[in-house]
């Protein structure tokens, strides 16, 4: 539901703020995703001994895991990059209207 309604946002909305707030909506759509996909009812952390290991024990997949956190210190710094640009356009063209900067440019 997260990544539809950012696609919707990013497609739909013509301020750049609005964009920006329907690209984050889809990064943690699909972060979500991601940590959904590798959780297990019932598994028990990947910390373990060999004399803990039985043959009925199954645990969480750490990998999605880690790549979550990957991918939320991107998100940040990908929107903050993100925002630091509209600032900038805004200073430039002086509005974030994604039209009205396309008829500005020439």
């Amino acid at each position: 539901m997260l990544i539809v309604l950012g696609i919707y946002t990013v497609v739909t909305k013509k301020n750049l703020i609005k964009t920006v707030i329907g690209l984050s909506l889809i990064d943690y759509g699909v972060n979500l995703l991601i940590v959904s996909v590798g959780f297990n009812a019932g598994g028990s952390a990947p910390i373990f001994t060999f004399n803990e290991i039985k043959p009925d024990t199954f645990f969480v997949d750490p990998v999605p895991q880690a790549l979550t956190l990957t991918s939320i210190v991107i998100g940040a710094c990908v929107t903050a990059m993100t925002l630091s640009l509209v600032i900038k356009i805004k200073d430039k063209y002086g509005t974030i209207d994604a039209d009205k900067v396309r008829r500005l440019n020439g």
